[in-house]
């Protein structure tokens, strides 16, 4: 149940959610802080990681080639750390559900803290 976090979400995440999520990484943990979406899509579904992103292109992306890699879709706008931890921690079982099931999309909003 490992994610990859995007390049517009902190890389704080991974430590401050790693007791839900281990095995998580950021993109900048991975050396792939400048790669392309396309880049990042290819790197998570050879290594069997979630993404979750803020970024349209991943929307894109999943809608296209479908998963894997499922993508977790966060329509937050600019929001506080704390504010994406708790939307996360808040959707954990319906996450680890996500991942488990058919879905190639989870789409995560503000309003669901």
């Amino acid at each position: 149940m490992s994610l990859l976090f995007d390049n517009n979400l902190s890389v704080k995440l991974v430590q401050l959610l790693s007791d839900c999520f281990p095995g998580s990484v950021h993109v900048v943990d991975i050396g792939m802080q400048y790669s392309n979406d396309l880049d990042i899509w290819k790197y998570a579904k050879d290594n069997g990681l979630t993404i979750v992103s803020k970024d349209k292109d991943f929307y894109h992306l999943s809608s296209a080639f479908g998963s894997p890699p499922k993508l977790i879709w966060m329509i937050v706008g600019n929001c506080k750390i704390v504010d994406t931890v708790d939307i996360i921690r808040t959707n954990q079982e319906e996450i680890i559900d996500f991942i488990q099931g058919g879905k190639d999309m989870l789409v995560l909003e503000r309003s669901q803290i």
